[in-house]
């Protein structure tokens, strides 16, 4: 199995991956690299995938359309893990367009390539941020969650 991973140089994304690689399946690992946290860290993550048979790493945006298409037609991933996300609450107020293009332009990239590929199965991570100014806990896929309390809520809410 093609398994496209999104977020690949993340904690959560390089781990999903090598778990992939352990299976036998192909990994494609997408990750822009930005550095809202050390890069440093995701290029050790990176160094590890890479060793392993069966590991490709694009750099790249999931916000550049044009690159998502070449991607999509190059290597034709039959499955996707889309982890890649702005993440951080207080960041979203600094920095909102991060957000809409990695959040709501990227989500739709990806959305587009499953569309347009004939990709069999989207996996999609969200976050308990959306559950907003929700008090249940501990928190339910049924409750509501209509009272996003940041733009990088509101924006995997808009995903979700």
């Amino acid at each position: 199995m093609k398994v496209l991973v999104t977020g690949a140089a993340g904690f959560i994304g390089s781990h999903v991956a090598q778990k992939l690689l352990d299976r036998g399946d192909e990994v494609i690992g997408v990750d822009n690299l930005n550095d809202y946290y050390d890069v440093n860290l995701k290029l050790a993550r990176l160094q590890r995938l890479e060793a392993r048979e069966g590991f490709v790493f694009r750099k790249l945006d999931v916000a550049d359309r044009e690159g998502m298409e070449a991607m999509f037609a190059q290597d034709k991933p039959q499955r996707i893990v889309h982890l890649a996300a702005q993440a951080g609450v207080r960041y979203s107020i600094q920095n909102p367009h991060a957000y809409v293009d990695a959040n709501l332009v990227g989500f739709m990239n990806i959305l587009e390539g499953c569309r347009h590929h004939e990709v069999e199965h989207l996996v999609y991570a969200s976050t308990s941020s959306v559950y907003g100014a929700n008090t249940n806990m501990p928190f339910s896929v049924h409750d509501n969650v209509d009272h996003p309390v940041s733009l990088y809520a509101a924006t995997k809410k808009l995903t979700s």
